[in-house]
């Protein structure tokens, strides 16, 4: 059975890292469940392992953590939906892009519960979003806004980190930064939509979404 946890308030960076670190180890031992943990952080930047350095528009706007993760600068803060995934991959086919795509898929299905078409986009981390409702892109082409982050880590075959949703964040936030190493294109929420969308809502959406993409498989032999 994968545990739960929902955590209210904002949680700080280095705290959420420590546990997730200390309940990946676990998980490994065979000392602790699978968990998903839903929280939200106070305004931040993490930088992944492919990080770029010119990427930090404003190094001395919010605090600057390294995540160790996968990607490169993201945005954390109020109103977004971090969901910091630990699971035993060990148990799900040590299998590393089936199983970001399956992240990506749950994220897409959540997304669908709201009427929101979240598409993945070839050489192009997270989840998108198409706005014919905005002006098209200077090649005529519609323009797309990002949605939601993902970026995980491995250790003795656990995840951690996870992935992020923007519910009704501050995007002005994401000025600082280049989000994902792409500068071409925006980053929306579902506030931003136009849809009346809390996070009990979106809470609720993901636990209905996660067996579909996420239920544990059988061990490897």
């Amino acid at each position: 059975m994968v545990e739960w946890q929902h955590s209210e308030g904002l949680v700080p960076y280095p705290e959420a890292l420590a546990v997730m670190e200390a309940r990946a180890e676990a998980i490994a031992r065979g000392e602790a469940p699978e968990m998903i943990w839903l929280l939200e952080h106070p305004p931040l930047y993490t930088s992944g392992t492919s990080a770029k350095p010119e990427d930090l528009k404003e190094p001395g706007r919010f605090p600057v953590f390294e995540a160790r993760r996968g990607g490169q600068y993201t945005y954390h803060g109020p109103g977004q939906r971090v969901v910091y995934v630990m699971l035993d991959l060990d148990r799900r086919g040590r299998d590393v892009r089936r199983f970001v795509c399956a992240l990506e898929g749950w994220v897409i299905d959540a997304l669908s519960e709201f009427g929101v078409r979240g598409e993945r986009r070839e050489g192009r981390v997270g989840i998108w979003v198409t706005r014919p409702d905005k002006a098209p892109n200077p090649d005529g082409s519609v323009r797309e806004d990002k949605i939601a982050a993902i970026g995980i880590r491995l250790r003795r075959w656990v995840s951690f980190h996870g992935i992020s949703i923007n519910v009704e964040p501050d995007l002005t936030h994401f000025d600082g930064i280049v989000p994902c190493g792409i500068s071409k294109h925006g980053v929306t929420s579902l506030v931003d939509l136009g849809l009346p969308v809390d996070m009990g809502d979106l809470d609720a959406a993901l636990r209905r979404t996660f067996d579909a993409r996420l239920g544990a498989e059988p061990a490897r032999a």
